[in-house]
């Protein structure tokens, strides 16, 4: 199976970076990003040290639900391009291990599928998740913050 790693919207970084509302209908925090891992979720790269960078809530929902999980994320201030590579992008060796979850179409966590995954076993529990096909999507969230990192489907044909 390949895996499609998938960037958060262009449209709503755009308008984010604009001064649109986060999650929580705040602006973003605009920083200096410090040291080497702070990780973009739209070019899914790091963002340089001392580049500017944006820290708001994120929700990868389109609607509010019980499992509609919402946390912080980093971006960089200025304009990047989203991700569109074929391997796992470089926001995945931000740590050591990742907490995945399988969601069905209707953006609800299936039980059984959250664990904490060593960072060289992801891509492959990844594929083991959207093997099922009650599984959607699989989110990839940070295992110390629960941030979210990214979202990981089936490629497309």
């Amino acid at each position: 199976m390949t895996l499609f790693f998938e960037p958060i919207d262009t449209g709503w970084v755009r308008a984010v970076r604009a001064g649109g509302p986060d999650a929580y209908g705040q602006p973003a925090e605009h920083v200096t990003a410090e040291g080497t891992g702070n990780p973009c979720r739209h070019c899914l790269d790091f963002v340089a040290e001392g580049a500017g960078m944006l820290i708001l809530a994120h929700r990868p929902f389109p609607a509010l639900q019980p499992y509609a999980e919402t946390g912080p994320i980093f971006l960089c201030a200025e304009d990047c391009a989203p991700w569109r590579g074929d391997s796992v992008p470089p926001v995945m060796t931000s740590s050591a291990d990742y907490l995945l979850k399988g969601y069905t179409p209707d953006h609800r966590i299936l039980y059984g599928t959250g664990r904490v995954v060593p960072r060289g076993e992801a891509e492959a529990y990844a594929e083991t998740l959207l093997a099922d096909p009650r599984v959607a999507f699989v989110d990839v969230r940070s295992s110390r913050n629960n941030c979210f990192q990214l979202r990981i489907r089936r490629a497309p044909d």
